[in-house]
């Protein structure tokens, strides 16, 4: 029978290995072949690649003429570059974003025959920006009722040191429960997911919970402070934001369970990212931030007077300037602490360098000034 020449017809993408398949970004390029395999030779066919708007012809017949491969295996590289910009591949109640290989092997008094290969998208959202390395903030609170007579004030306010994270980090939470009522209050904090689908002008959303605490009770007349409870964020995907179809936001909810009236609710937003948080780059602005959250919540305090710094002889022993002398590279003391890494060796040129000289001459003084004597130390 026809439908018995071909053995197997199927797509595979370059750079796949058992049990993972490669991932793709906008502007990449998607490389890949059709494989074939016929049981005998068979006459005048084509096949067609189609993703996204891209279309090929792998193989076609000539003009006037049949085409006709012989049995076995045969192999029809293909390769397309992906557009600039795509949305992150997503599976949701909903809706989801999928992308796709389709091939189609069209014979000649046959119906075609179909292939089709899902592969994967990630944007990259890279997380230090300004504007996801900012701190966030906000203060509520709420009347605790109890049939329709006032019971006291509940006030609720909370920090975290940024907006964006990645998956895997803890999200250090600050937060403030002031309980003025006569009852013990609950707070708890978690990660909401938010999926939101719009088409045809009709709107759809579904929340989840990806990450939650649990605080402890706060007695009627006490104040808890949270001075950076740690939440960590579980593998989940990145924040869809730039999609005329499809959200996926993220936010920090952080809520005071009041019995006999509704729960103080309060939503820091949260942009969850692919690229995390640069060593060296950004660990300045979230050091400063971090400081700055010890500081209003008086969690710490600022020297009135900075210290003097040391003398170079109490930070260098002998022993340590002798094997310098002997080596150009010494060793670290600490043996966990690992030598490799592209910024070591541009550190240890400078490691045990002096200090340079201290002085209190102006370098471009105004004419006719008298100079300063110079001091070294």
């Amino acid at each position: 029978m026809l439908f018995e020449k071909v053995k197997a017809f199927a797509v595979q993408l370059d750079g796949a290995t058992e049990g993972a398949e490669p991932v793709f970004s906008g502007g990449r390029v998607v490389a890949g072949r059709v494989l074939l395999e016929l049981a005998v030779a068979a006459r005048s066919y084509s096949e067609r690649l189609e993703v996204v708007s891209h279309r090929a012809t792998l193989l076609a017949p000539d003009a006037g003429e049949t085409t006709t491969l012989p049995a076995g295996r045969h192999e029809f590289p293909f390769s397309f570059q992906l557009p600039p910009t795509l949305v992150t591949s997503f599976e949701g109640k909903h809706g989801s974003v999928r992308y796709c290989i389709k091939a189609t092997l069209h014979r000649p008094w046959v119906p075609a025959r179909r292939a089709r290969k899902v592969f994967t998208v990630i944007e990259p959202v890279d997380i230090n920006t300004p504007a996801l390395l900012a701190p966030q903030a906000g203060a509520r609170e709420k009347v605790a009722r109890s049939w329709y007579c006032n019971r006291g004030l509940v006030a609720l306010s909370a920090k975290i040191d940024r907006k964006g994270y990645t998956p895997g980090e803890v999200i250090p939470v600050f937060a403030e429960i002031d309980n003025s009522s006569t009852r013990p209050v609950l707070p708890r904090a978690a990660v909401v997911q938010t999926q939101t689908f719009m088409a045809r002008g009709a709107r759809k959303q579904k929340r989840a919970v990806v990450a939650s605490l649990v605080g402890e009770p706060v007695d009627p007349g006490r104040r808890t402070l949270w001075q950076g409870r740690a939440l960590r964020i579980p593998p989940v995907g990145p924040s869809i934001l730039h999609c005329r179809v499809l959200h996926v936001d993220y936010s920090l909810k952080v809520c005071v369970d009041i019995p006999g009236t509704s729960k103080l609710l309060l939503e820091l937003p949260l942009v969850i990212g692919t690229i995390p948080l640069h060593p060296f780059g950004s660990r300045s602005s979230s050091i400063c931030s971090h400081a700055g959250f010890l500081l209003d919540w008086g969690l710490g305090a600022l020297p009135e007077r900075p210290e003097a710094p040391p003398e170079y002889s109490e930070v260098v022993a002998d022993e340590d300037m002798a094997a310098m002398e002997e080596s150009p590279f010494p060793l670290l003391q600490e043996p966990n602490v690992s030598l490799e890494g592209p910024f070591f060796a541009y550190i240890q040129e400078f490691r045990y360098r002096p200090p340079p000289l201290y002085s209190e001459e102006d370098p471009n003084p105004p004419p006719g000034e008298i100079r300063p004597r110079c001091m070294t130390w």
